[in-house]
C-alpha cells in the first residue's frame, strides 16, 4: 500500500476506533459491533479491520468499504505517461488489489474504455486471453454507469471483446504439469491472488463458462482440477455441473469454496488482501468444497464428523434435513474389531472404516429450513424469525416467520413448519430441533421494520413493496425480502397494501397532458397535491404542518376519475379512498398509520341521514395536519405503555358536499370545486383515456418523484414562503394559516413542473387558482355554518313579529322549542334542536350574546305576560 494512502487510512481509524499500536499490529480498537475493544488491523497494510471474538460477533470491514474516498479517482490521480504507459493500472492493481507489482509485470496492460451513454471514461486492466484473436477481459479502474435507449442505466466493472467460450485465463509462463492442482477461478484477479500464494490457477472469466478448449491441451496429464468458483447460489450450482462434466472427460477433480458472511461477497482477491490464504485456511476452504461435492448425507456428515469431532448433528443433503449420530460406546467397540481384523483402508484409516459402520443417518425433515434474519415491531414488541423453506422436490421455495415459542417447541415449529410449506414435514425431536435452531440463531442477523408502507424518518428512505428509495438511488428488494441501503437493513411488514411501480421503459409521461385538457388547472393542483404528499414527512420537519386538499362538485363531474388516476401515479389501481362513516375509530386509526408520505383519502363523508353523519367528526382530523397522532391505544404487554403512532401522510377529502366543520378544521383545507360547466368532447376523451391507463403505464412517476427528492425540496424551501406572503399580502385574506397551506401548494406546483416538464401558462394556470381558492376560503370561513345560514333563512321567512321575543329594538330573543313549533306549523324543515345549539353560538352575522329568561314582546301582543328561555343575538350583526 502506497505511504500517502496508508497514512490517510491510518489517521481515519484511529479516529473511528482509537486503536493502540503495538508492533506493526494496531490492536484494541473498540468493535462497532461488539462494543469491545478487540478490533485489529496491520499497521503496514492495513486492508482490513476485523474483531478478534471471531466467534461470539466476528465483524470484519474492507478499508475500501470504510473510506471508498481514498481509493478513487485513480484516473487523475495516476495517468499514464509516454515513459510509464501502465501507471494507472500499477496503482489501480497495487493500492486498490494490494498485489506486488513487480510479480506479475508482463501479466496485464493498460487499456481505455470509453462508451458514447457512459458518465465517465477509464483506464482499465487489460488480460488477454488470446491477444491474436483479439480476445480479451478487461477490469475497469473506475466504474462507469451506461444508459440504454430506454433510459435505464447499469453499473459496469468489466468488459469483454471476442469470444471467450471454452477458454481461460492464466498467468502467462504458468506450466501445467504432471502431479498438478490447477484452480479454476471466476476473475483474473482471483487467479492473481492464489498464485501470488503458490497456488496455480486459472480464470473462467464466468461461472458459467467451462473451459473445455483450454482442459483439451491438457488431456491424459495427471492433474488435479479444483473448483473454486465464487460462492453464490450461480457459483455453486456450476461447480457441481462442471465437476461431473469434467470426470467425464476424464478429470480428477475436488472443489474449495469460501465461507460466506453476510451479505456483502467474499473472494479470492478478497481473501489475500485479509491475509487469510495461508495454509490452514485453504484446509478449510477444501473442507468446504469436500461438503459440496458429497455424494450422500452420510458421507457429508462422515466429514462433518473427521473436521469438527462433533457425534451428532444435522446434515442438509439435496434439499433435505438428517440427523447424523455416532454411538461412542460402539464406535469405540467395533474401532477395536476393525483394528484387528485390519479391516479399513490404509489411506481414510481404521476410523473412517468404523464412522461408515456404525454411523446412523435418518431423516427428520423433507426441507431445509434457513433462518434467514430476526425482525421486531418496536410498537408492539412482537418480533419474528423470518425463514426460507427449501424443498426437495421440484426445487420449490417457501418463506415464512416462526415466532420465538414457535421455535422453541418441537410440536409448535412442526405445526408451523407445515402451514408455511405444505408437506415439509418435521419429524425430529426437540433436541434435534434446539440444535437446528442454536446452529442458526448463534450469528443471526437484525433486520429493522416498518409496519407502513412509504417514508421511514428513522431511515431517511422510502420503503415499498418491491423496491426501497433513499438519496435519490433506487434499491431493489433482494432475495430475503429487505432492502439494504447502505449499512443499514430495513423492511416493511405492511401486507394490507400492495404498491404495483411500472418500470421506465413503460412509463407514459404524456399523461400530463390529458389530465389539464380533463381538469385545467385544478387538476394540476390535485397532481401538485399527491406529488407534495411524497414529501409531508420532509415538509412538516421544515414547516410543523401540511395542509389538506377538499375535492367536491356535483355528480359527473370527474372527481372518482381524477382521483383514482392520481392513485394510479403512486401505483394504486382501482381505488380512490375509504367511506370514514362507514369505519370504526380503531379501523380509521389503523387506515391512517398504514402509510407515510402518502395520501389517505376519505370520500362519501357527506350524509343526509344527520344521525349517521355523527359518527365521524371532522375535528378527529386536528393532529393530522401537524404530523400527531389521532388516536391512542393501549399496549397489551400488563403495564401502562400505550402506542400513539404518528401521522405520516396527508389527507384528502372528496364528496359531493363541502366539508361543513368547525373554523379549525376549515382553516386547514384547500378547496377545489368541481363542475360540469368546463366539459367538452374534447375533455372527456382526455378523463376517457386516464380511466383506461393501465396502473403499469404511469406508476414510474412514484420513483421519479421521489428520486428527484432533493431536487423538489430545494425549490419547496426556495418558494413556499416566498409565496405565503404574496397571498398574505393580499387585502382579502386575513388568516396566516391559509396564506401558508395555498404558499406550500404553490411551491409544489414549481417543484411538479420540473419533475413533468409542465408548461409555464399551465403553472401560471395553476398558480392563479391556488390564489382563488385562498381568498374563497378566507371567506368561506368568515361565513357561518350551513345549519347557521339555514336557521336564519327559516327566521326571515316565518317572520320576526312571529318569533322575536325581545322588546329590544337591537336584539333577538328566539326560544328554540317555538321556533320548532311554527316551522313546521308553515311546512318547513327546521333543523334539530341538537344541531342548533352545537353551532348558533358562533353565528357571526347575529352575534350571539346569552341564553336566558325573556318577558316575551309576543305573548304581550296577545294580551299576555309570559317569561320564555330564549337565545338572544345582537340584531345589528357581529362584533
Amino acid at each position: 500500500m502506497r505511504d500517502d494512502i496508508r497514512d490517510d487510512i491510518l489517521r481515519r481509524l484511529d479516529g473511528a476506533y482509537r486503536f493502540k499500536q503495538v508492533g506493526d499490529w494496531l490492536r484494541q480498537g473498540t468493535c462497532p459491533q461488539c462494543g469491545k475493544k478487540e478490533l485489529y488491523a496491520n499497521a503496514n497494510a492495513p486492508w482490513v479491520v476485523q474483531c478478534g471474538r471471531a466467534n461470539n460477533c466476528g465483524w470484519s470491514a474492507h478499508v475500501k468499504d470504510l473510506y471508498p474516498d481514498a481509493f478513487e479517482k485513480f484516473n487523475e490521480r495516476y495517468p499514464a505517461t509516454t515513459k510509464d504507459p501502465n501507471a494507472t493500472a500499477d496503482a489501480y492493481l497495487s493500492f486498490v488489489r494490494g498485489f506486488d507489482i513487480t510479480k506479475i509485470r508482463g501479466w496485464y496492460r493498460q487499456g481505455h474504455f470509453k462508451h458514447f451513454r457512459g458518465d465517465r471514461q477509464t483506464a482499465t486492466v487489460v488480460f488477454d486471453i488470446d491477444r491474436a484473436a483479439g480476445i480479451l477481459m478487461e477490469r475497469f479502474v473506475e466504474t462507469v454507469r451506461v444508459t440504454d435507449d430506454d433510459g435505464d442505466s447499469e453499473e459496469r466493472k468489466a468488459n469483454f471483446e471476442g469470444r471467450h467460450k471454452g477458454l481461460w485465463w492464466a498467468p502467462p509462463g504458468m506450466t501445467v504439469e504432471d502431479g498438478d492442482e490447477i484452480w479454476l477461478v471466476e476473475g483474473c484477479l482471483d487467479a492473481i491472488a492464489l498464485h501470488l500464494h503458490g497456488i496455480k490457477a486459472a480464470a473462467t472469466l464466468s461461472c458459467g463458462n467451462y473451459p473445455d478448449k483450454a482442459l483439451e491441451a491438457h488431456k491424459g496429464k495427471d492433474i488435479t482440477l479444483v473448483w473454486a468458483l465464487d460462492a453464490d447460489p450461480a457459483g455453486l450450482h456450476s461447480m457441481r455441473k462442471h465437476v461431473k462434466t469434467a470426470r467425464v472427460a476424464g478429470f480428477e477433480c475436488k472443489a474449495a469454496i469460501i465461507p460466506q458472511k453476510g451479505r456483502a461477497k467474499t473472494d479470492w482477491n478478497d481473501l489475500h488482501l485479509a491475509g487469510r490464504l495461508e495454509e490452514t485456511d485453504v484446509e478449510e476452504y477444501r473442507y468446504q468444497g469436500d461438503l459440496l461435492l458429497a455424494e450422500s448425507a452420510k458421507a457429508k456428515g462422515i466429514l462433518i464428523w473427521q473436521h469438527t469431532k462433533s457425534t451428532a448433528f444435522a446434515v442438509e443433503f439435496m434439499s433435505r434435513t438428517y440427523w447424523f449420530s455416532i454411538p461412542p460406546a460402539a464406535f469405540s467397540q467395533i474401532l477395536e474389531a476393525v483394528k484387528e481384523a485390519g479391516d479399513y483402508d490404509p489411506e481414510t484409516g481404521p476410523e473412517y472404516a468404523t464412522a461408515v459402520k456404525v454411523a446412523d443417518v435418518h431423516q427428520i425433515a423433507a426441507c431445509v429450513v434457513k433462518f434467514l434474519y430476526f425482525q421486531k415491531n418496536k410498537q408492539t414488541d412482537e418480533s419474528w424469525y423470518y425463514t426460507r423453506v427449501d424443498y426437495a422436490n421440484g426445487g420449490k421455495t417457501e418463506k415464512g416467520t416462526f415466532t420465538g415459542a414457535q421455535v422453541a417447541c418441537a410440536s409448535e415449529f412442526k405445526k408451523r413448519l407445515l402451514s408455511i410449506a405444505p408437506g415439509a414435514l418435521y419429524s425430529g425431536n426437540s433436541g434435534q430441533l434446539n440444535w437446528l435452531v442454536g446452529h442458526h440463531l448463534d450469528d443471526i442477523k437484525t433486520v429493522d421494520t416498518v409496519d407502513f408502507i412509504g417514508y421511514s424518518k428513522d431511515h431517511k428512505a422510502y420503503v415499498f413493496n418491491i423496491v426501497a428509495v433513499a438519496g435519490c438511488k433506487v434499491y431493489p428488494i433482494n432475495d430475503e425480502d429487505f432492502f439494504e441501503i447502505g449499512k443499514t437493513s430495513v423492511k416493511s411488514l405492511n401486507s394490507s397494501l400492495s404498491l404495483t411501480i411500472g418500470d421506465r421503459s413503460r412509463y407514459q409521461a404524456e399523461w400530463i397532458n390529458d389530465v389539464h385538457a380533463a381538469f385545467g388547472a385544478k387538476g394540476l393542483i390535485a397532481v401538485a397535491f399527491f406529488f407534495g404528499s411524497l414529501f409531508a414527512e420532509q415538509i412538516r420537519g421544515l414547516d410543523k404542518s401540511f395542509p389538506f386538499l377538499e375535492i367536491v362538485g356535483e355528480a359527473g363531474s370527474g372527481k372518482s376519475t381524477l382521483i383514482e388516476f392520481l392513485w394510479k401515479l403512486v401505483g394504486r389501481a382501482d381505488y380512490e379512498g375509504f367511506d370514514p362513516n362507514k369505519s370504526t375509530l380503531a379501523a380509521r386509526a389503523r387506515i391512517f398509520s398504514q402509510v407515510a408520505n402518502l395520501p389517505i383519502c376519505m370520500i362519501e363523508s357527506d350524509r343526509e341521514d344527520t344521525a349517521k353523519a355523527r359518527q365521524f367528526d371532522w375535528d378527529e382530523l386536528k393532529t393530522a395536519y401537524n404530523g400527531r397522532a389521532s388516536r391512542a391505544r393501549g399496549v397489551k404487554n400488563g403495564g401502562n405503555e400505550t402506542n400513539e403512532p404518528p401521522f405520516r401522510g396527508s389527507v384528502l377529502i372528496s364528496q359531493n358536499a363541502a366539508v361543513n366543520a368547525s373554523e379549525a378544521i376549515m382553516q386547514r383545507l384547500i378547496h377545489l370545486n368541481f363542475d360540469t360547466s368546463g366539459h367538452t368532447p374534447q375533455s372527456k376523451i382526455a378523463a376517457d383515456r386516464l380511466a383506461a391507463m393501465p396502473v403499469e403505464t404511469v406508476s414510474h412517476f412514484l420513483i421519479k418523484a421521489t428520486t428527484a427528492e432533493k431536487a423538489a425540496l430545494e425549490t419547496y424551501r426556495g418558494k413556499a414562503a416566498k409565496y405565503e406572503k404574496a397571498l398574505i399580502d393580499l387585502p382579502e385574506i386575513k388568516t396566516i394559516r391559509i396564506a401558508k397551506n395555498h404558499g406550500q401548494l404553490m411551491a409544489l406546483v414549481d417543484a411538479l413542473a420540473d419533475i413533468v416538464s409542465m408548461p409555464s401558462a399551465w403553472r401560471k394556470e395553476a398558480m392563479l387558482a391556488l390564489r382563488d381558492a385562498a381568498i374563497e376560503r378566507q371567506h368561506a370561513i368568515g361565513a357561518d355554518h350551513q345549519i347557521v345560514e339555514e336557521f336564519w333563512e327559516m327566521y326571515d321567512y316565518l317572520g320576526s313579529d312571529t318569533l322575536n321575543h325581545s322588546k329590544n329594538g337591537d336584539l333577538i330573543a328566539i326560544n328554540l322549542n317555538h321556533f320548532n313549533k311554527v316551522a313546521i306549523a308553515n311546512n318547513q324543515s327546521p333543523p334539530t334542536l341538537t344541531d342548533l345549539k352545537k353551532h348558533l353560538k358562533s353565528c357571526r352575522s347575529h352575534r350571539f350574546i346569552e341564553i336566558k329568561a325573556v318577558n316575551s314582546a309576543i305573548e304581550m301582543r296577545n294580551y299576555e305576560s309570559r317569561t320564555v328561555m330564549c337565545w338572544v343575538f345582537d340584531k345589528r350583526g357581529a362584533a
